[in-house]
């Protein structure tokens, strides 16, 4: 856990740790899940960015042996405890915690707990199992329900089948039981004894409030629990029920967020949380998309924003981490195409370097995401002041005197002057440009382009004398582009893009292209940052605002080349449709 060093802050922990008990702790800052890495490749990424960016904590695939496959779900059908899987063995588990301990990066393994694997075969580690029989290493028929089928009306009419019979026919394990408990327990504790300071319960809701605390209270130390329960309103099983025992997944918050910043107005964000009907911030893990909803299992839809939104995921992500509500899980993904699809082949991490932005999209290295965790972290324990919005898409607010954001969804720049509670001083943009921002009495004049963020924090200096957030990003250390695609006529609902062969220039992929400004309409303006040396190839696009494969044209002929750039100068890059 990581927690600000102000008095007001660790006094508001203090008392929320009296209040939840020993199986769960207030958290601060926030944390990243990244979904079906290696242990060798989460332990590097603890050491490289992670660590250094002031993350929280990292979220892992479950650890335990499961079924053979290549589908991501394989990693969800437990046959045994024993600590190989996909991602690696025992050993390989260690010494990733480990090394992530050592830089101050929590450890939260994904607990499959209410159910086993379903057929029959060879799991992971070499291990029969038969769901038919109801035999695996370490449970047998006496330790199961009997069985009984979750029909889809029961979500809304019948806890006790949402309990007691088995999700998607997998066999449900009496979590009653003392001998599943302390069986369960067991499986914990050696997790617990390497270091793991945390765990997601995945099928909370399949389980009842009391098996969990049963299973909770029979673990060693202080370990840090979230719960998955699915919850939207109107289900025979809620959130509520929950947060007795540790903290929950607010389902409710992800499909909002994606619905206000797809299809409403920005500006009715200004009391998202409690006041919209979710739980607790307390007690209430937030996410635009996790690894479920984001291929539309587990509560998905058409409003689960995810990174195929390009700078529309970019922005919700800002305003995630830069909001107080809940301890806030950012995704962190794989290329995919279809609902099973497996993880890439290759590893993330070859010779020493991160290969994110092809089939690894890391989402969480994206720089306005990465900077903002600085900015949760430096405001944290404080409300939001100064709101502002122009009654649409642009809206701002300040976080006491540690912050201030604002975020722009229009289609034209965001162009005025705004109050903060900051100290006077030179402010980096860690959202945006990382341009100096200057606050003289209060005031700050911001030009935010389309599309695009701007955030300030205290911690964040352009003296020289603070940090940006992490490698990569300090200030001065990345390469400024300055786009232009000229000749760009378009149609309404139409705006010009740039996209190209990078990560921070969406990787060709129409939906992750870098909106451009018609402020000089038709000739199309926008900055992106890009690491130093890095050489890219490029095109301007146009696509539909709201729809990415719609209204789209590609610029004709070659790409465009752009050279590599010592870090801190500053470039033009000019091409014509």
């Amino acid at each position: 856990m990581k927690v600000i060093n102000q008095g007001h802050a660790l006094a508001a922990v203090a008392s929320s740790l009296l209040l939840l008990g020993p199986a769960s702790q207030a958290q601060a800052g926030a944390f990243v899940h990244l979904f079906e890495w290696s242990w060798n490749d989460v332990a590097e990424e603890c050491e490289s960015f992670l660590g250094p960016k002031g993350f929280s904590a990292v979220q892992v695939s479950p650890p335990q042996e499961h079924i053979q496959g290549s589908q991501w779900w394989t990693r969800y059908q437990p046959v045994s405890y024993q600590l190989l899987s996909r991602s690696g063995n025992a050993a390989d588990f260690a010494n990733m915690v480990s090394r992530c301990n050592a830089v101050g990066v929590d450890v939260y393994a994904d607990a499959v707990i209410n159910h086993t694997a379903a057929g029959s075969g060879t799991g992971t580690a070499g291990s029969g199992y038969d769901a038919g029989s109801m035999s695996y290493p370490m449970y047998s028929r006496q330790d199961f329900h009997s069985p009984c089928t979750i029909n889809s009306g029961d979500y809304a009419g019948d806890a006790w089948r949402v309990r007691n019979c088995q999700l998607v026919g997998l066999p449900d394990l009496n979590t009653a039981d003392n001998y599943v408990q302390q069986t369960i327990a067991d499986y914990l504790n050696t997790m617990v004894n390497l270091g793991v300071k945390g765990v997601r319960i995945d099928a909370a809701k399949h389980m009842s409030p009391g098996d969990i605390a049963g299973i909770l209270g029979r673990v060693n130390g202080n370990l840090y629990a979230f719960q998955e329960v699915i919850d939207l309103g109107g289900e025979a099983v809620s959130a509520s029920e929950y947060t007795g025992q540790a903290d929950v997944t607010e389902f409710r918050y992800s499909a909002s967020i994606g619905d206000v910043f797809k299809n409403q107005q920005l500006s009715n964000l200004n009391q998202f949380g409690e006041n919209w009907g979710f739980i607790g911030s307390q007690r209430a893990v937030v996410f635009t998309d996790n690894h479920d909803n984001q291929r539309g299992h587990g509560a998905g839809g058409s409003n689960v924003l995810t990174y195929k939104d390009g700078a529309l995921y970019n922005l919700a992500n800002v305003f995630m981490l830069a909001w107080p509500y809940g301890y806030p899980k950012v995704m962190s993904s794989y290329a995919f195409s279809g609902g099973d699809q497996g993880p890439p082949a290759s590893p993330v991490y070859q010779n020493g370097t991160a290969q994110c932005g092809g089939a690894w999209i890391c989402e969480h290295r994206w720089s306005s995401i990465a900077n903002m965790v600085a900015f949760r972290n430096a405001t944290e324990g404080t409300g939001v002041s100064n709101w502002w919005d122009n009654g649409n898409d642009q809206i701002a607010f300040g976080r006491g005197d540690r912050g201030f954001v604002a975020i722009n969804r229009e289609g034209g720049a965001l162009n005025r002057s705004f109050a903060t509670g900051l100290p006077d001083g030179s402010y980096e943009n860690v959202a945006g440009d990382g341009a100096c921002i200057t606050v003289s009495g209060g005031q700050i004049n911001l030009n935010v382009p389309a599309m695009q963020a701007a955030a300030l924090h205290v911690g964040a200096p352009c003296d020289g004398g603070g940090d940006a957030g992490g490698p990569g990003n300090e200030t001065g250390s990345q390469v400024t582009v300055n786009f232009e695609c000229r000749n760009g006529t378009t149609v309404t609902g139409q705006s010009v893009y740039v996209t190209g062969s990078t990560g921070e220039l969406g990787n060709w992929n129409p939906a992750s292209a870098i909106m451009l400004s018609a402020d000089n309409y038709p000739n199309w303006t926008g900055t992106v940052e890009i690491p130093p040396d890095t050489a890219a190839e490029w095109k301007c696009i146009k696509r539909s605002e709201s729809d990415p494969d719609q209204q789209l044209v590609w610029q004709g002929g070659a790409n465009n080349a752009l050279a590599g750039q010592s870090a801190g100068s500053t470039v033009t890059a000019s091409s014509s449709f």
